[in-house]
């Protein structure tokens, strides 16, 4: 089956409003953005925007979810094997992005990059969920699907949370965070192996 191209003025139209949206939510709560401030900003009438989206929220989902994928996901999709080299770049990845974020909010409204943290994290706990349950899977451990959740569940939640903590309450390099973590979360692995 062939598959079918998108139109380019519908990959535009749709650029167009999500960055017409965070252009927006750097200067405005999310609560008090409009619809109109969305289409007055990118240019396009209210027709335009529901052909694209329902609502502001749709619009913030797709818009955190591509401005993920740009910065993360895309670099979780290299790994092949769950080790200590993998745990290491996932960390600094994450680290990476901490810290674009700690330097925009200079530039940007805190409290309304603030209010879209908590769907961020959300989504890379489940992207990270979803890759070490890949990861965990071509290991072929012995596990079943229960076993296999619990796991990737308290080592992508684990992780994100040692680079949370990394950017909120440590003084170490990212290198040094790493190489004192490393210890714990490989001996969790190589117990949950069995």
């Amino acid at each position: 089956m062939e598959e079918k191209k998108v139109d380019p003025r519908i990959i535009r139209t749709r650029r167009l409003l999500m960055d017409a949206f965070i252009k927006i939510a750097q200067k405005k709560e999310f609560k008090d953005i409009t619809i109109k401030d969305i289409t007055e900003e990118a240019t396009v009438n209210r027709a335009t925007f529901y052909s694209h989206f329902q609502d502001k929220y749709e619009l913030m989902d797709a818009s955190i979810t591509e401005e993920l994928f740009e910065s993360i996901v895309k670099d979780f999709n290299h790994y092949d094997r769950l080790n200590e080299e993998t745990i290491v770049k996932i960390f600094y990845t994450l680290t990476k992005f901490h810290t674009k974020k700690r330097t925009e909010y200079t530039s940007q409204c805190r409290r309304s990059v603030e209010s879209f943290y908590s769907i961020i994290e959300q989504k890379i706990k489940k992207e990270l969920g979803e890759l070490f349950y890949s990861l965990f899977l071509k290991q072929q451990l012995n596990l079943d699907s229960e076993a296999l959740k619990i796991g990737t569940t308290l080592l992508s939640w684990g992780i994100y949370g040692a680079s949370v903590d990394w950017e909120n309450n440590s003084s170490l390099s990212a290198e040094q965070y790493i190489k004192k973590a490393l210890p714990f979360i490989v001996t969790e692995i190589n117990n949950f192996k069995g």
